[in-house]
């Protein structure tokens, strides 16, 4: 009856979050590209030809970049059993939408996930009949779910994670919003310990897999290679200096990070990559106030000796061959917002990292990192910039980065026991 309830006001509320929601939607769609991207398919408007639709294919479904980026990771050690297999990765930002046609995987149909209204659902569901649905991470749509169900087709989330502030907040209303997590016929866990999170709102215990995370797992997927023409970008602003990585900062961190790595050392080169490329001129604007100069990615780049120069990667989906040519990786969205970024290229680059108090997203891998010496992390500009300092040390970095290995290598296979869940 509770659940009843919930999903008449979720009805009753979705079209006025959608109609709230639009504008900013629209700007962002105009600011990474989207249009011009078949974006229609968000309300399950298709141009393709139905007959060359990929019939009965399995189903990935992203909302962002660095979930695409999985679920790609996912698709290609499928491939790899499977060579014939056809997919669909169908993303929720433009942005994702971008990184999964770019990767130009023989047989994978990119489209936009539609959204959860059920006219919409059950359109895409007519046109594309898929065998199976794979969510990525935490992508619970109650009117996807139900429709699924009552057309027998399995939906499985894989590397599924819930912060401990979501956490609180669903157990709290376990009896209100537990039936759409029920209907989950697979729940792949990134940690041990999350069961009883998956298992509060009603999910029954076989259906829960432990297999370790996605994104930790070292053996897996491309690691991050240097490359001929990121050097000499790099040797422009002087060969041999120091380089200070920031990846994947958002509004606010920019500045005050830069300042830190000038501060720690005035011969490192700060690189910026902002999580959002189309934030360049909102990034330049803010390091121009701070005193820097600035050099994009996306700009013809010339050879300059001023150390006032922050060189800022304006591009999608290079931020892991960039982490190669670092010397130390700060992790943004983890100072002055909620939830940091993923710290594992990084580390698997073998460089030493640092990140700020608000890492909520990666718990509890960012606790245990601290913990372990396998990262510092930094609360004010003053601490970052003694923590640049320190990790610039070699001794320092080398105990830093064989310490974080260290917490990777219990995820090593989970993508293979992630694909034991799913081929059927």
């Amino acid at each position: 009856m509770r659940f009843l309830t919930a999903l008449t006001l979720y009805r009753l509320l979705l079209p006025l979050l959608f109609i709230a929601a639009f504008p900013g939607w629209l700007v962002k769609m105009l600011r990474r590209g989207g249009f011009g991207t078949r974006l229609g398919e968000r309300a399950a408007i298709y141009s393709t030809p139905l007959e060359h639709e990929p019939c009965g294919a399995v189903h990935f479904h992203a909302v962002s970049v660095g979930e695409s980026m999985l679920a790609l990771k996912l698709i290609r050690e499928w491939l790899l059993r499977e060579p014939s297999r056809r997919f669909v990765l169908a993303t929720g930002t433009a942005t994702g939408h971008a990184v999964a046609t770019a990767a130009n995987i023989p047989g994978l149909r990119v489209t936009y996930s539609p959204l959860d209204f059920p006219s919409m659902v059950r359109r895409y569901l007519n046109r594309f009949e898929p065998s199976q649905i794979v969510l990525i991470e935490a992508e619970i749509w109650p009117h996807l779910l139900l429709t699924c169900k009552r057309r027998n087709i399995p939906v499985r989330l894989v590397n599924a994670r819930m912060s401990p502030r979501s956490a609180r907040r669903v157990q709290r209303f376990a009896a209100w919003l537990g039936p759409p997590y029920q209907m989950l016929d697979t729940v792949a866990i990134q940690e041990a310990e999350d069961a009883a999170i998956w298992e509060a709102l009603g999910v029954a215990r076989e259906k829960i897999h432990h297999t370790g995370s996605l994104k930790f797992d070292p053996a897996s997927g491309a690691r991050p290679k240097r490359r001929t023409e990121f050097q000499a970008m790099l040797d422009a602003f002087g060969k041999g200096r120091p380089v200070v990585l920031a990846a994947s900062t958002h509004a606010g961190e920019d500045a005050f990070i830069a300042a830190a790595i000038r501060e720690a050392n005035p011969e490192a080169l700060a690189v910026i990559v902002p999580r959002h490329a189309e934030r360049r001129s909102e990034v330049t604007a803010d390091l121009e106030r701070a005193g820097f100069l600035v050099k994009l990615r996306s700009s013809e780049l010339t050879a300059t000796g001023d150390r006032r120069h922050v060189f800022v990667i304006d591009s999608t989906g290079e931020l892991g061959d960039w982490t190669a040519h670092a010397d130390v990786v700060i992790i943004g969205k983890s100072f002055l917002s909620t939830g940091g970024q993923n710290p594992c290229e990084a580390i698997l680059a073998e460089k030493p990292v640092i990140f700020g108090p608000h890492m909520e997203n990666f718990q509890p891998l960012a606790r245990r990192l601290i913990a372990s010496d396998g990262c510092i992390s930094a609360s004010d500009p003053d601490e970052l910039a003694r923590a640049i300092a320190a990790a610039l040390d070699p001794q320092k970095a080398r105990v830093m980065t064989h310490n974080a290995s260290a917490l990777l290598a219990p995820h090593e296979g989970a993508t293979q026991r992630i694909l034991a869940l799913l081929i059927t």
